[in-house]
């Protein structure tokens, strides 16, 4: 049969395959003159590229917007505490042994001036130093020299005689055996302590009052160190009350630890809080946030954003219903878009609803690719055989017991669970320094405490997913201390993983929704 007797099916363009038409004419992209394709011959391959028929497209839902210039914020979302300004805090002691005479201050929370009495005590060494200091006084200069009055005075001062009590001993000229303990400043006091009662006997150094002003409080919080980075003095902080309808205060940073927790691997942040009216308590917990201002950048939804490969993705929009998958550079993560560094063109439609579909698609149509590409993927997080099993183990459990509150829906116990996951990264990382180079400590780093359940599951997939295959290249799974198992509907990438420290699966990524999805993985 000839060539011109041959049926032709479609004419397509050889440098854009999915510019396809039922009659000749021009690439509406490049404008080369479109290709006829045969019958019983395939065209050019479309490789990961994916067309929709108009049918599919309406019942698969897909949406997409552009991506665009624009400026990226983050909040980050933190739980604090009300803490007495250290500036202004002081703990009260006995400077001299001996039995308490008068409380004036019998209670916890009274509000007292500088100077007024706190408590009284009954001290021999009190009147025996004073009376030294009025012998040496009266004796005059021709007596005393000048050092040996001023030394005297110094005693005086060092039992915790005031200056005012000094000047009416020397009016009065008559010594007293007791010694009364003032207020420094105006504050309230906070703690009494415990043998602060009438008729007690207070050794020296033993604590009688802990007094503070609370007209100022410091706010004190914890900050990962993956957060660190964004922060600075002079942010502003929104702190909201534990009351509905009150109106939540506002407040710069004003100091950040620049010592981390070796445990939990935060810092600790503080922002002062004028309270003139009282309304914080001393220890009161609080919720805030730091909405942290990221510049302007090229940005994507970050529901667009795929990270089922080696290389994070986005399926751009070609034409009418036909997407390529495009390989980008994520830079900052704002709180719904992520800055896109490369990959991408600044007027590039994007997929933001049914991605995942689309990639399940172009899987089909480049399987080999696609799969040679999920091994380079997994390249740096599969254990080798001389892996520290004594140093992954703890790092597996900790997985565990994260993936447990998150197939509980139990954001709160997840959020309480990331500061101990990190410290059990570490101490792998110490063992096997090579993982910190490795695709897995990006992983680490990118785990997100919400604000949603969503939000906390979509960067714990992945994670979740490696954690799982270092487990079972190492064997924990037959040895009994952990179980894994699968899921092959996973929002992020298609088909997850995750450990369980028992066989009672329970689906971590979708929680309630869907607790029961899974096998287990031998």
């Amino acid at each position: 049969m000839g060539a011109d007797e041959r049926k032709i099916k479609f004419y397509q363009s050889p440098m854009h395959p999915w510019i396809v038409s039922d009659t000749p004419g021009r690439c509406t992209i490049c404008g080369m003159e479109l290709v006829p394709v045969y019958e019983g011959e395939a065209g050019f391959g479309l490789g990961e590229t994916v067309q929709l028929s108009a049918s599919t497209a309406s019942v698969v839902g897909v949406r997409t917007v552009g991506a665009q210039v624009k400026a990226l914020q983050r909040t980050l979302r933190v739980n604090g505490v009300f803490e007495v300004d250290h500036t202004r805090h002081r703990v009260l002691s006995a400077r001299v042994p001996g039995r308490i005479e008068e409380m004036h201050v019998d209670q916890v929370g009274v509000r007292v001036e500088a100077g007024e009495p706190l408590v009284t005590l009954f001290s021999p060494e009190m009147l025996s130093a004073q009376r030294i200091y009025l012998e040496r006084l009266v004796a005059g200069p021709g007596a005393v020299s000048s050092s040996q009055l001023a030394e005297a005075r110094e005693q005086l001062l060092d039992l915790g005689a005031t200056e005012g009590d000094i000047a009416r001993l020397e009016e009065s000229r008559d010594p007293v055996d007791t010694v009364t303990v003032r207020a420094p400043f105006a504050g309230t006091v906070i703690r009494r302590g415990e043998r602060a009662f009438t008729g007690a006997y207070a050794g020296e150094a033993d604590m009688l009052f802990e007094i503070g002003d609370l007209g100022r409080m410091w706010f004190v919080f914890d900050a990962y160190e993956a957060d660190l980075p964004i922060l600075e003095k002079g942010q502003t902080v929104t702190i909201f009350p534990a009351q509905s309808g009150v109106d939540p205060v506002y407040a710069p940073i004003s100091f950040i630890d620049p010592n981390l927790d070796p445990m939990k691997r935060t810092a600790g942040v503080r922002v002062v809080v004028p309270n003139p009216q009282g309304r914080w308590h001393h220890q009161q917990t609080a919720r805030a946030e730091v909405t942290v201002r990221l510049g302007e950048h090229l940005a994507g939804p970050r529901s667009a954003v795929l990270f089922t490969r080696r290389d994070p993705l986005v399926f751009e929009k070609m034409d009418d219903r036909t997407y390529q998958p495009r390989s980008v550079v994520l830079g900052v993560v704002g709180d719904d878009h992520y800055a896109i560094r490369g990959g991408l063109a600044a007027d590039a439609r994007v997929v933001t609803e049914a991605a995942l579909l689309l990639e399940g698609q172009a899987q089909l149509n480049a399987p080999v690719n696609l799969m040679d590409d999920a091994a380079m993927a997994m390249e740096g997080m599969v254990a080798d055989p001389t892996t520290d099993i004594a140093a992954l183990q703890p790092l597996v459990l900790a997985a565990a017991d994260a993936s447990a509150a998150l197939a509980a829906d139990d954001l709160a116990t997840y959020v309480e669970s990331l500061p101990e996951l990190h410290t059990r990264w570490q101490d792998y990382v110490d063992q096997t320094p090579d993982a910190a180079e490795g695709p897995l400590n990006e992983m680490v780093l990118a785990l997100s405490d919400g604000p949603t359940l969503t939000a906390a599951r979509e960067p714990f997939e992945p994670f979740s997913t490696a954690i799982a295959d270092l487990a079972r290249q190492a064997g924990l799974h037959r040895t009994g201390v952990v179980n894994i198992f699968q899921c092959p509907m996973t929002p992020v990438l298609g088909t997850g993983r995750w450990v369980q420290r028992d066989a009672n699966l329970r689906n971590p990524f979708f929680g309630a929704d869907m607790l029961t999805c899974g096998s287990p993985v031998n």
